[in-house]
């Protein structure tokens, strides 16, 4: 069984980070892994407190997983200081992880700022090189590009000044009322845009977490890049026609829409 880990913050409402992580690769068909970057209190309606995983405490999980149950994908989501991300860096380095997709979470669907300052600078800096993919939403990919998005066209000058920096491929998630559902993806072979369905679904809690995860998924089975992102976005789209409404505020999805086992079914 292929496997995948996931490195990001704990989301106590279980629809964003590490436990949307864990579903998705789980329902993508491989053995997920974690290593908490932080605690957060947390539910649909925003984040009320933070609890950081010390530098030293992060690197053992990483030795951890790494020196027993060899991950053929990596994902990194929430890592909200420089110190983290150097430790990540530093173990991926050191174990020549493959197929890293980094998803650089920024601010919470909710609006809460999920970042330090200067933590942004390291992350494109240090961590993004690493990686195969970086997958930001329109706010993070005006900041790492420096690029005001409007429209499809400053969509694409953005990608291109991504990947022209960082040196690894870029898809560029659409919303924030600029491209829709439409994704854009950047790497060394071109440009393509990956059409997705609008589903008039408010309940997107974790969207950014799931798509990372099942891209990572995909990669690790052995699915090209491409293939991995369009195989990503049909399933969060099978997520969010599920329709699940949990919650006060933008809610999370189904990620087990298509969970169909017999230890599944309901009494």
């Amino acid at each position: 069984m292929r496997t995948a880990l996931s490195i990001a913050g704990s989301d106590s409402c279980g629809g964003a980070g590490i436990q949307a992580d864990i579903k998705t690769m789980t329902m993508n068909g491989v053995y997920a892994m974690s290593a908490v970057t932080a605690l957060t209190a947390q539910n649909t309606t925003g984040v009320t407190a933070i609890l950081e995983s010390t530098p030293e405490f992060l690197r053992q999980q990483l030795d951890a997983v790494f020196s027993d149950i060899y991950p053929d994908a990596v994902k990194v989501g929430m890592v909200s200081s420089e110190a983290l991300i150097e430790v990540i860096a530093d173990r991926l380095r050191h174990y020549k992880a493959a197929n890293v997709v980094v998803d650089p979470v920024m601010v919470a669907t909710s609006g809460s700022v999920l970042i330090k300052s200067g933590a942004a600078a390291a992350l494109a800096e240090k961590l993004m090189p690493l990686s195969v993919i970086v997958t930001p939403n329109i706010p993070e990919a005006e900041i790492l590009s420096g690029v005001s998005i409007k429209s499809k066209e400053e969509m694409l000058k953005a990608a291109e000044v991504i990947r022209d920096r960082i040196g690894c491929a870029v898809l560029v998630k659409g919303g924030h009322n600029v491209s829709d559902a439409d994704d854009l993806l950047c790497s060394a072979s071109g440009m393509r845009w990956f059409k997705g369905k609008r589903i008039d679904n408010p309940n997107t809690h974790g969207t950014g977490c799931t798509l990372s995860s099942a891209i990572a998924s995909n990669l690790a089975k052995g699915f090209s890049l491409e293939e991995s992102v369009s195989r990503a976005k049909e399933y969060i789209s099978g997520a969010l026609s599920a329709m699940l409404d949990l919650g006060k505020g933008a809610g999370p999805m189904n990620h087990a829409f298509a969970l169909a086992g017999r230890f599944a079914e309901k009494a």
